[in-house]
């Protein structure tokens, strides 16, 4: 059976978005990753750009809710947070969950600057969470704090 991860960040826009993606191709055999935000906004185009260039397309991707998500009733096996520290404080208890991590990414939608120069700041995020899912998948939600 495989573990269930739910990754949150603040919008559902980026990094959660990205994280949820990575994971699932990544190590899609082992676990099932959804995400989900503390107040869904819509998705962010720099980080479907960013995704796409690597040939991953979440551009249909929808956003949702940690309390919608708490409301179905769905179980996790782990629930990681890949926003800043005081946004993760903010994350609500998931019933349920076995394990809970905490990645700190900054917000792509805080970068300034031209589209480019902000593309090239959110494939640094896009890059270092495929990282952090690369030392993830093996060792899953033990030890990769």
């Amino acid at each position: 059976m495989k573990k269930r991860v739910l990754f949150v960040c603040v919008h559902n826009s980026a990094r959660s978005q990205m994280a949820e993606a990575f994971l699932n191709r990544m190590c899609g055999d082992v676990f099932e990753a959804e995400s989900a935000g503390l107040e869904p906004g819509a998705l962010n185009l720099l980080a479907v750009e960013a995704m796409r260039e690597i040939g991953i397309d979440i551009g249909g991707n929808g956003t949702r809710g940690v309390s919608e998500v708490i409301e179905s009733g769905q179980k996790f096996d782990c629930v990681i947070t890949v926003c800043d520290e005081s946004s993760a404080e903010q994350c609500p208890v998931v019933p349920g969950v076995a394990e809970r991590l905490h990645w700190n990414f900054p917000d792509p939608a805080k970068f300034t600057g031209t589209w480019e120069e902000r593309l090239e700041q959110t494939r640094n995020i896009r890059d270092a969470i495929e990282s952090k899912i690369e030392q993830f998948c093996p060792s899953g939600c033990r030890a990769v704090a």
